[in-house]
């Protein structure tokens, strides 16, 4: 079994004592199931699950119910045997977008204090935004991401006194053995091979056969475009989500790497606004990562965000990869000079930093030029500018250079990451090699034993 740094988290909120409701969003297929499943049949006697698109596909059984005692009715006919009381038993709501009304019952169901409750939701994202009776203080909204680069690792491996070791190195800017660097590097293009999704990190640790890994990117790819086409019939509208999503791989290959809205549909008048709810919809369904742009970086970056400038990368690279590259495993295996990675490399730290809760934003400049990623550091009340190179010129970045020059920006350090091994400073810039992207967190403690 994989693991999954969130099935800690999971577990500590429901032994913190709080009677909240954890409500887990994240995209389709990042594990949130699966990893509530496992954790929550450890921890009590009886574990319930509801599955409410499998309901509404079949008897509807939960599909009109609007009060909880109608609820805990048809809860009993379906798991009475199951049933106990709310310190051995736990409810999980599966899908719960599926039944948005149900977010406005878990108020009821925390004050009634029958059972225990948790739920997920694949596009809860959407449903929440369209939602305006969420219960603010009676559930805590969590996102789960697909495996990280560390997790990736573990599933490789990597040990944990390891990863304690190189998370030391990293503190301390280390560099590490030229041996030790070519092993976290190969494993590191692999990654971009293979992604985070749990299905696709299974067939590649159980099989090694990148056709098998490619079968479960592209059924997950072909998911997300069955959601968008359902997500356009409900609501009785000519969209273009599947449009955009499918030219999120080639926008990514252009120069400044952002969505051009007029080749959407090749009109030269449309303009941003005209394609708000798709937007919306790549976001909040997680299938897409945002990264806002800002013209005046200042801290906190939401200030200045401008929104109608923004890049959208794919939420795993190993569904990029496999878009762009399909089985020649070689283009970034071996690096070629010829093939320009530099949009798969800028994705995978993109879904490595939203994994870790940063909310992302670049620099985007006409005179000073652009940089990849900028996000908040709270420690320092200032900003942490990060720049993603895949080739030999890493040293190379005259649109960092000018932001760290403007004192009145207020940027105490910046990063630079990429395949050079050696670790160093030069002035305000650090130059480390991109594995050290799995430990860029909004906070650094103490690195804690990992519990596998």
């Amino acid at each position: 079994m994989l693991f999954r740094k969130f099935g800690v988290e999971i577990e500590r909120f429901l032994k913190s004592g709080t009677d909240q409701i954890l409500v887990v969003e994240g995209a389709r297929q990042v594990g949130k199931s699966f990893l509530i499943r496992e954790v929550c049949s450890r921890l009590y006697e009886n574990f319930i699950e509801l599955n409410f698109v499998t309901d509404d596909e079949g008897k509807q059984m939960f599909k009109r119910v609007r009060t909880t005692e109608d609820f805990y009715l048809a809860l009993s006919v379906v798991a009475g045997d199951k049933l106990g009381g709310y310190d051995d038993t736990i409810v999980f709501l599966d899908e719960i977008q599926q039944y948005p009304h149900y977010l406005t019952m878990l108020k009821f169901f925390r004050q009634e204090r029958r059972f225990r409750f948790i739920a997920s939701g694949s596009m809860l994202g959407i449903v929440l935004n369209e939602t305006t009776s969420v219960p603010v203080g009676s559930i805590v909204i969590k996102r789960m991401s697909q495996l990280d680069f560390e997790e990736f690792a573990i599933a490789n491996g990597v040990g944990s006194d390891a990863l304690e070791q190189l998370h030391q190195k990293y503190r301390n800017k280390e560099s590490l053995s030229e041996e030790m660097h070519q092993h976290f590097i190969g494993l590191f293009r692999r990654y971009m091979l293979v992604g985070g999704m749990p299905d696709a990190v299974n067939a590649y640790v159980l099989t090694h056969n990148i056709q098998k890994v490619r079968e479960v990117q592209d059924a997950i790819s072909d998911m997300y475009s069955a959601d968008a086409s359902k997500y356009e019939t409900d609501r009785g509208k000519h969209l273009l989500v599947r449009r955009i999503y499918e030219m999120v791989p080639s926008q990514m290959e252009n120069k400044k790497k952002r969505v051009v809205v007029k080749e959407i549909r090749g009109n030269e008048s449309d303009r941003f606004s005209r394609y708000a709810n798709e937007f919306e919809y790549l976001i909040s369904s997680g299938v897409t990562l945002a990264v806002r742009a800002v013209s005046n970086p200042r801290y906190p970056l939401c200030e200045s965000m401008r929104k109608n400038l923004l890049k959208l990368y794919l939420n795993d690279v190993g569904i990029l990869t496999a878009k762009l590259y399909r089985l020649n495993i070689q283009a970034v295996l071996d690096d070629i000079r010829s093939i320009n990675l530099g949009s798969v490399y800028e994705n995978a730290v993109a879904q490595e930093l939203q994994s870790h809760g940063y909310k992302l934003f670049y620099y985007d400049n006409r005179q000073r030029g652009e940089v990849d990623f900028l996000v908040d550091d709270t420690d320092s009340q200032s900003l942490l500018p990060i720049e993603v190179k895949s080739g030999k010129d890493y040293m190379v970045h005259s649109a960092l250079n000018n932001m760290l020059s403007n004192p009145e920006y207020n940027v105490k350090s910046a990063l630079v990451l990429s395949n050079n091994r050696v670790v160093k400073t030069v002035g305000q810039t650090t130059y480390m090699p991109i594995y050290y992207v799995m430990f860029i967190l909004p906070h650094t403690p103490e690195p804690e034993k990992m519990l596998f």
